[in-house]
Formats: C-alpha cells, sequence, structure tokens
C-alpha cells in the first residue's frame, strides 16, 4: 500500500488497484473477473460464511473485504447461497486458497467470481484496510485490473482513478431496496413435521432484499410464508388474510424508504402482529418515529455479542448494517410517531461492543424487531427463539 497526496504509485498491466476516495491506494493481483467496480468498502469480521456474504443482497453496490486472511478452502455449492446471484460490487482478499477441500463442493470460489463477473483484488493487506476504516470510516472505492488499467495504450494515473472512485454513487441517500426485491410474488409452504398438514399461520413477507433462509425458518415452525415484492400494497397483504408481517433485510438508507415505511404504519394502524430484522429493523423505527443515521463503520460478520434486555441474555450473532436506529436506550418510552399513536416502546437488544441498538419492542401493539439476523448460524442458534416470539405473538393475536 502506498499512501501519497502526490499519488506516486506504481503498478504494473498484471496488477488489480484498490483506490479509495480518501487517496488510500493497494496494489495487488486480480481475483476474480477483470475490470473496473466500485462501491462502498466495508469489512466483514466473519472467518467462514464467504459464500452466504456473497449472495446477501444487503450488500449490494459494497466492496467486501474479509478480515480472515485465508479464503475459499470450502469452494462453493449449490446449497449454501442466500439468493440467486452475487450482489457485492466488489470482493477484496489477502491469501485465497488454491485448492478447494470440501466434498459438498461444486466449484472454486475463483471460478464462481470469473463467473458471475465479479471483479475482486487479492494479495493485498487486508488487515491494514480494515484499519484504516476503522478509523477513518467506510467510503466509496474501486477496484481496477485488466483493460480497466489503461487510458488508450498507457496506464491510467491515479489520480484519474481517485477521480472516478469520488464521481460513483454514495450510500448515504440511497435507495437499494426496489433493486434487490422479488419481482414476482411466491410462497413458501410449511416443512419438516409440519409439511403435511394445513398451515398453522399465515405470513404476508415483504422481500427487501431476504435471504433464502429466512422463509424457511418460518416454514420450520409451520407458516405458510407469501414472499411479496418491495412495491406490494397494503390492499394486497389484506386480501391474504395473514396472521402476521415480516419485513426482511435490504441494503440501502431507510431515510429513502418512505413507501415501506408508510406500508409499515397500515400494517401497525390495524394490530397485525409485526417482526423485522435489519432493514426491517430500521423501518420499524422510522414507522415508530425515532430517527436513523450511519454507523462510522457498521457491523458485519459473524460474531457480534448482542445482549437481550428482556432476558439478559447475550448471543453471538451475525450482522450486515451501517445504518441504525436513533432510539433511547432504557425505560420504555412513548412513540414519537403522530403524537404516540403507536404507543410505547423500548430498546429491546443492545450491541454489547459499541451499544449500538439491536432491537425493538412495542409494548401497546404487536410489534418487535432485531438489527441482526437470526436466521444464520452465528452462535451457531443463539437467536432462532426470535421466530418462535413471531409465533407466539401471531398466535396471542390471531384474528377469527
Amino acid at each position: 500500500m502506498i499512501q501519497n497526496n502526490s499519488f506516486r504509485v506504481y503498478f504494473s498491466p498484471e496488477d488489480a488497484v484498490l483506490v479509495l476516495e480518501d487517496g488510500q491506494v493497494f496494489v495487488g493481483k486480480p481475483y476474480g473477473a477483470l475490470g473496473a467496480t466500485f462501491g462502498e468498502i466495508v469489512f466483514s469480521t466473519a472467518m467462514t460464511g464467504y459464500q452466504e456474504t456473497l449472495t446477501d443482497p444487503s450488500y449490494d453496490k459494497q466492496i467486501v473485504v474479509q478480515t480472515f486472511p485465508h479464503i475459499g478452502d470450502t469452494g462453493v455449492n449449490d446449497e449454501d447461497p442466500e439468493s440467486a446471484r452475487v450482489w457485492v460490487s466488489g470482493y477484496v482478499v489477502r491469501d485465497p486458497s488454491p485448492i478447494v477441500s470440501n466434498w459438498r463442493a461444486n466449484a472454486s470460489l475463483t471460478q464462481y467470481l470469473e463467473n458471475q463477473h465479479i471483479v475482486g483484488i487479492c494479495d493485498i493487506d487486508t488487515r491494514m484496510i480494515v484499519r484504516h476504516l476503522r478509523s477513518a470510516g467506510v467510503m466509496r472505492a474501486g477496484i481496477f485490473s485488466g483493460d480497466a488499467l489503461f487510458d488508450g495504450e498507457d496506464l491510467r494515473t491515479v489520480r484519474s482513478m481517485v477521480d472516478e472512485v469520488c464521481a460513483s454513487e454514495q450510500m448515504a441517500g440511497a435507495s437499494l431496496y426496489e433493486d434487490v426485491s422479488t419481482c414476482e410474488p411466491y410462497t413458501i409452504e410449511p416443512r419438516g413435521k409440519y409439511s403435511s398438514q394445513e398451515p398453522l399461520y399465515t405470513v404476508a413477507a415483504i422481500d427487501l432484499g431476504i435471504k433464502s433462509m429466512t422463509p424457511i425458518r418460518m416454514a420450520e415452525r409451520g407458516c405458510r410464508v407469501h414472499i411479496l415484492p418491495a412495491t406490494t400494497s397494503f390492499e394486497y397483504i389484506q386480501t391474504l388474510h395473514p396472521d402476521g408481517v415480516f419485513f426482511s433485510n435490504g441494503p440501502g438508507d431507510p431515510d429513502n424508504a418512505e413507501q415501506p415505511v408508510q406500508l409499515l404504519r397500515k400494517v401497525l394502524s390495524e394490530r397485525i402482529p409485526f417482526f423485522g430484522i435489519c432493514f426491517g429493523n430500521q423501518l420499524l423505527g422510522k414507522a415508530l418515529g425515532f430517527g436513523t443515521y450511519k454507523l462510522k463503520f457498521g457491523h458485519r460478520g459473524v460474531n457480534q455479542p448482542v445482549k437481550d434486555t428482556t432476558t439478559g441474555k447475550v448471543e453471538i450473532t451475525a450482522h450486515n448494517h451501517g445504518f441504525a436506529v436513533d432510539a433511547p436506550v432504557g425505560d420504555a418510552v412513548v412513540t414519537p410517531y403522530n403524537n404516540g399513536e403507536f404507543g410505547r416502546a423500548f430498546v429491546s437488544h443492545v450491541d454489547l461492543n459499541d451499544n449500538v441498538v439491536e432491537g425493538l419492542q412495542c409494548l401497546d401493539i404487536p410489534a418487535f424487531s432485531v438489527q441482526y439476523h437470526p436466521e444464520a448460524a452465528a452462535g451457531p442458534h443463539d437467536a432462532s427463539y426470535l421466530f418462535d416470539r413471531f409465533v407466539e405473538l401471531m398466535k396471542n393475536n390471531k384474528r377469527g
């Protein structure tokens, strides 16, 4: 890595170059596809689960740096993707594994990235990058390799690459949830011991970037889950006669998601049981009248400690968020929206690393949310009880 305000950085045509908007430059080798890519550069602290990370729609428009140095040992397979494609804009690793050592694998990670046209970079000091991002905060970045390193027949200047990075879209203010949502509704039927009987509950799940395992966790508890586009109307939801409504994870700035916030307020007004995760947690906060804000470098990985304030238990959880709800930690407060229309709520979960709000619980309406991913096996199943809470909420508020 060379930090140089004069941009005197030397690289060869065979290199890949990672450029941050503040002028930091890192030279490595191409990994995956060749070309140029741009996005907000973030880091994941997970040691495993890179295929789930790559296919999580919440990483749309982001370049992901893996803090764990050795990536790719287990290759990729057809069972672990969380969606039908890779969503990250770019991928940064230190030491890609040259060998695939897992009986479930049907391709290498390198092949997977190439086939999905994901531009990456390797042989790079990821620890230095992460230390910089923890200090300076996440920012826009670009990866350049192959023909993208050239301006005509000459190698590009770093100054021109920095300018291109600075002209790219910022995450603050970005509206991305419609881009990653399903175009057509589809249904997941009850599974396991419930597969041969009528559904116990019907859930309308708004897809804001949903991971494939999430509706399966509800189906395992006897739910029929209708996964719906982000633009679904409240009137359409009513035709399904749901016992509960679910808002998924997703990318982008919650301040630019007015349509789903208004939809959620109609759900809350009708007292339909609600459960939201990640982006859904932020939207519940906004629906209740709280603000949201952008974190300096966010929470991403599968080793985040969170305390459930209702039980005192600590969970090891999976995260992927760069925004958070601005709500007071402590006793319940009357929610600000429309002179307290939705009654009281309190912060139900708190991140033990930085005291960031990780969950909300309403006291006067049947609604709650968490900021993390309870479908993931981080603890490995510390947070799975949240789906049971949702089922219990639907059971206690079931309509005739």
